[in-house]
């Protein structure tokens, strides 16, 4: 999360933290915007929020913390119970091809060849960037409005 914080705070703009209490690992970084500064006692409502305000993720190898939040996203978006589209940006093909055995869950069946549609992966910031340029141009930016009431802090510049 400080890679993002950072780049909005040398770009300034503000950069929202949602941060977990935990008692190892997990400190605030210096690069959040004061007031945007969240801490969060409980994973799910941390999710919650993540996904009530973000228009991408970006996933950089992790352990089980990085798993439960890919996840949850993916599957919200499988399900389509997200009220907009949530892009995934997995970075690392090689790392996330020997930790997730993909193909293995689709010759299972337990998840259908287009579940893979929702992850894009990059194996560099050019490639990241580009498709998030893309999604976020494509679902948010040059999008017809729908009227739905959003946040202040989650508006797309249009």
């Amino acid at each position: 999360m400080e890679a993002a914080n950072r780049g909005a705070s040398e770009a300034g703009g503000k950069s929202i933290g949602l941060n977990i209490n935990l008692p190892f690992e997990q400190i605030p970084n210096r690069y959040i915007t004061p007031e945007l500064n969240f801490e969060f006692h409980y994973f799910f409502m941390r999710k919650l929020w993540f996904a009530y305000l973000a228009k991408a993720l970006v996933v950089f190898p992790g352990g089980f913390g990085t798993f439960d939040e890919m996840f949850e996203l993916l599957t919200l978006s499988q399900t389509r119970k997200l009220a907009k589209h949530i892009s995934a940006v997995v970075y690392g093909k090689d790392y996330w091809s020997r930790v997730v055995n993909f193909e293995a869950l689709i010759d299972a069946g337990t998840i259908s060849p287009e579940d893979m549609d929702l992850i894009h992966w990059a194996d560099t910031p050019e490639e990241a960037f580009a498709i998030l340029r893309d999604e976020l141009e494509t679902h948010h930016i040059n999008r017809p409005s729908t009227g739905e009431k959003e946040p202040e802090i989650a508006k797309t510049r249009r």
